[in-house]
């Protein structure tokens, strides 16, 4: 897999002015200026302007029809999407039509791939990016952009409404991430086909704990990823709320190692709050382009096993963290492989205190069957029995406890008793001196 965006847009069939049947005899020139009066008069029926650097027409347009194209696309209320894309552009073509195109009310979507833009070519984008009010989708994959177009992007999208970005195949080593210009509305993040470096990742690792971040789907697919990057990455998602979606096919640099990262990511049975404090928000981790086919290992079958548990509890993190100790910190089976794979090597019941042992054999009871059980209480046992003997200690101790008290609330009052004779005594002593001195 190349991270290629596929293609919706490869022919204009659907906007209204479609060609003639007899295709032979059509001149392309005309097709050409039929389309771009359309644009020009605002046609309501023309809402996509789909064009390939394979048509002469398109290779044959000045540097002054790029322009006055922009103009009209600017100030068109019914256009929806560009796509000029296959050699259609280069930087100089493309700093003209966006000499003329500075704004829009009307687009949502712009694909300008594969024309072997450079980071040029992005300065030229920032006007028209800064006041595209209506824009969600820009795709810009298959150019030469290179680490420099990438961070650029981004601090020109701080504000925008773009919700899907698309760089895979663009050169990218870095990501420069200023924590205070992540892009607001930013929701999918293609970066496949790039060979970043752990900086990169660490860029990547900004953007997820951003507290503003709502990124969702981060794809980074045949990049070249490590186990370097896969913590990094990891380290970020512990406390990411936003991430559902996270894309690492065909990287082959990732060990076992690594994936045992992702999996104690999404389902940590080293403790039961381990388990608890897990990501429950990642949905998909895709290890594999064919999602089809069965798992390549066993630790991306219990990878999966966690985000199924996360995709039926995506609305209450809470009650996917309880279904994973229920489902796998209280199958022995489960937790037993579990346990293996991430080098835990003590008892679950060995942690559980003691009082809460009923509550965790009535899970297991209802949720598992009979076998679990039996094999819950043979492991629980020893706690069974402490806690009735606690409870035992603990009544003979206040059993003690209060007849101490009473010895001592005796002492006390003999006590007071003596220290009221003592008293009476010597008054009586120190009148009968007072009398002797008188007389």
């Amino acid at each position: 897999m190349d991270g290629h965006d596929s293609d919706p847009y490869e022919d204009d069939s659907s906007s209204g002015d479609e060609r003639s049947s007899d295709s032979s005899s059509f001149d392309e020139d005309d097709y050409w200026l039929a389309k771009v009066l359309m644009v020009k008069e605002n046609d309501p029926e023309k809402t996509m302007l789909v064009e390939s650097g394979d048509h002469n027409y398109v290779r044959n347009i000045t540097d002054d029809g790029w322009e006055e194209l922009g103009r009209d696309v600017s100030s068109n209320t019914h256009l929806e999407t560009v796509a000029l894309c296959s050699g259609a552009l280069n930087d100089q073509k493309l700093s003209c039509f966006f000499r003329g195109l500075t704004e829009s009310s009307s687009l949502r979507e712009m694909h300008l791939y594969d024309n072997g833009l450079s980071v040029a070519a992005v300065r030229s984008m920032v006007p028209f990016l800064q006041n595209a009010n209506s824009l969600n989708k820009l795709t810009v994959s298959h150019n030469n952009l290179q680490s420099g177009g990438l961070n650029l992007l981004f601090r020109t999208l701080r504000n925008s409404p773009i919700e899907t970005l698309s760089c895979n195949n663009c050169g990218i080593e870095s990501i420069d991430i200023d924590i205070d210009s992540i892009p607001q509305n930013l929701k999918a993040l293609n970066l496949s086909g790039n060979r970043m470096s752990a900086d990169g990742y660490r860029g990547l690792a900004k953007l997820l704990q951003g507290g503003n971040s709502i990124l969702a789907t981060l794809r980074l697919n045949n990049n070249d990823i490590g186990d370097q990057g896969v913590e990094i990455l990891v380290d970020a998602l512990q406390s990411n709320k936003s991430l559902d979606t996270l894309e690492l096919c065909e990287n082959r640099s990732i060990s076992n190692q690594g994936r045992i990262m992702l999996l104690k990511l999404v389902n940590n049975v080293s403790t039961i709050k381990a388990t608890l404090q897990s990501n429950h928000k990642l949905t998909d981790v895709k290890l594999k382009e064919d999602r089809w086919t069965s798992p390549d290992t066993e630790i991306e079958r219990h990878i999966i096993m966690a985000t199924h548990i996360n995709s039926r509890n995506q609305s209450n993190p809470e009650a996917a963290g309880r279904k994973k100790v229920i489902e796998t910190q209280l199958n022995s089976e489960k937790r037993a492989a579990l346990a293996n794979l991430q080098g835990v090597n003590h008892s679950l019941y060995s942690e559980i205190n003691p009082l809460h042992l009923p509550e965790v054999l009535y899970l297991v009871g209802r949720y598992n069957h009979q076998r679990e059980l039996y094999i819950a209480l043979r492991s629980s046992i020893a706690g069974v029995i402490s806690i009735v003997n606690r409870k035992e200690c603990l009544q003979q101790q206040r059993a003690y406890l209060r007849a101490k008290l009473e010895a001592v609330e005796a002492e006390i009052s003999a006590i007071e008793a003596a220290e009221g004779h003592v008293d009476v005594v010597g008054i009586g002593s120190e009148s009968r001196s007072n009398k002797r001195r008188r007389a």
